[in-house]
């Protein structure tokens, strides 16, 4: 009879923040405050060019942000998102 094994989440790999510009492109940008060079300027490339000439009102945005946000999870990096507004604002809106 085995036991089932407590898995311990590992700690994060790294950390990046997704900052909404403006409505003049380039409308983003990607900070980082820790974690490997090579993996967070990676996830910077893939980000970017997700959102690329995409603001946040765009519909693509949101497909495109499920997107960046399973990429985050899957290298196990923390993502942040500051979108210049309150997130229950942006929560309150009908999902698509």
């Amino acid at each position: 009879m085995s036991m089932p094994q407590s898995v311990e989440p590992e700690p994060p790999r790294g950390h990046v923040r997704v900052v909404y510009l403006g409505p003049v492109a380039p409308h983003w940008r990607v900070d980082s405050e820790f974690g490997d060079r090579n993996l967070i300027e990676d996830l910077r490339q893939r980000i970017l060019a997700r959102l690329l000439l995409l603001p946040p009102h765009d519909p693509q945005f949101r497909r495109n942000r499920e997107r960046i946000v399973r990429d985050a999870e899957r290298e196990n990096v923390l993502l942040e998102w500051d979108l210049g507004v309150p997130e229950e604002d942006e929560g309150s809106e009908s999902a698509y």
